[in-house]
C-alpha cells in the first residue's frame, strides 16, 4: 500500500477499516521520517467490522521514502525488473533500514538464502537472519511459457496460462499451424524449436510443453529443457510413446534424473477429454510444480 504525504492512497492491506489507522501513520512516518511498526489484534466478534473476516492479528510496516538512499533502491528495482531479474528488498523491521538483494547471488550469507527460499516460492514474508527480523519484499521476473507446437490443445492453453499472467510463445516452423488467427495476440515463432529456446532461452521462471507428437519438434526442444533451469517441463503422449521418448532422450547421454524432470503423460490426472480440459490439466501440474516444487 503507498500513501501520500496529502492521504491519498493506492492498494490496500486489509480492505477494511485498518486502513484508515494506517494512512495516518504514514502520514506520521512522512512527518517524522521514522519508519514503525504496527499491530492491530482482530477478535472474531469485530472482525467483519475491520475486514479480516478470518480473525487474528495483522502486523504492517510503515516506512517513509524520502532520502536519496532510498530513491535510489526504487530506481535500482526498477532496472532489476526491466532486466527481468529476480530481486529482494530486505527491509530491517527494527531500523526500517532497507537493502537489495539479488536471489542468484551466492555469496550473499544467510539472509541471501532466505531471499533465494523466498523467491522459489514467490512469496514475500518476513524472515529471521542473522539476529535480526526482516521483512522481504520479492520483486520476480514474469513467468513465461514455451508451447512446442500450435496444435489444438495450444489454444486454449495459450488462452488460460495468459489468465494466469504467463507470457506466452509458441514455437512451430510450420507456418500453417502458427498463424495469428489461431493464436490472437501470442508471441508466435517459426523456427525450429532448438533454434527458438537457443534464441531465447528457458529460465527459472519458465516453464515448456511439446505437444506435436512429433520427434523432429519434441526431442530437441525437451533435450533443450533438460540442460536449462526451467521450473516446468511436460510432454503430451501416452505410457507408450513417453517411454519411447525417454529411451531417444537416453541415448542421447541424459540421465534417468534428468529425464525424471519431464512430466509425461502430461497434466493433473483429472480425467480430461477436451483440449480445454487438458490445457487445465497442464496449468495444474504447472502451477503444483511452480508452487509446491514436486512432481504430483
Amino acid at each position: 500500500m503507498a500513501v501520500r504525504d496529502d492521504g491519498a492512497f493506492t492498494g490496500s492491506v486489509s480492505g477494511g477499516c485498518v486502513e484508515g489507522s494506517v494512512i495516518g501513520e504514514a502520514q506520521a512516518a512522512l512527518a517524522d521520517g521514522k519508519p514503525r511498526n504496527l499491530k492491530f489484534g482482530v477478535s472474531n466478534e469485530d472482525a467483519w467490522a475491520v475486514g479480516l473476516a478470518c480473525g487474528g492479528t495483522i502486523e504492517i510496516h510503515v516506512a517513509p521514502v524520502l532520502a536519496a538512499q532510498e530513491q535510489a533502491t526504487i530506481a535500482a528495482l526498477k532496472q532489476a525488473r526491466d532486466a527481468k531479474r529476480a530481486v529482494i528488498l530486505a527491509t530491517d523491521l527494527a531500523s526500517g533500514q532497507s537493502h537489495i538483494l539479488f536471489p542468484d547471488d551466492p555469496a550473499s550469507g544467510t539472509l541471501g538464502a532466505e531471499a533465494r527460499i523466498q523467491a522459489r516460492r514467490d512469496q514475500s514474508g518476513a524472515v529471521e537472519a542473522d539476529g535480526k527480523s526482516w521483512f522481504l519484499t520479492v520483486f520476480n521476473p514474469p513467468l513465461d511459457l514455451a508451447i512446442i507446437g500450435a496444435v489444438h490443445i495450444a489454444q486454449p492453453l495459450a488462452r488460460i496460462a495468459a489468465v494466469a499472467d504467463y507470457a506466452i510463445r509458441v514455437i512451430d516452423p510450420r507456418t500453417s499451424f502458427a498463424t495469428a488467427e489461431r493464436f490472437p495476440g501470442v508471441t508466435l515463432s517459426h523456427d525450429w524449436p532448438d533454434e527458438a529456446l537457443a534464441a531465447v532461452p528457458l529460465t527459472s521462471r519458465s516453464a515448456i510443453v511439446a505437444l506435436t507428437h512429433d520427434p523432429k519438434l519434441d526431442d530437441p526442444a525437451l533435450a533443450a529443457a533438460l540442460k536449462s533451469p526451467a521450473f516446468y517441463i511436460g510432454a503430451l503422449g501416452s505410457r507408450t510413446t513417453h517411454a519411447h521418448r525417454l529411451d531417444r532422450l537416453r541415448s542421447e547421454g541424459f540421465s534417468d534424473a534428468d529425464l525424471a524432470r519431464i512430466h509425461g503423460p502430461i497434466g493433473l490426472d483429472i480425467g480430461a477429454r477436451s483440449p480445454a480440459e487438458i490445457a487445465v490439466a497442464i496449468l495444474g501440474e504447472m502451477t503444483a510444480q511452480l508452487r509446491k516444487g514436486e512432481k504430483p
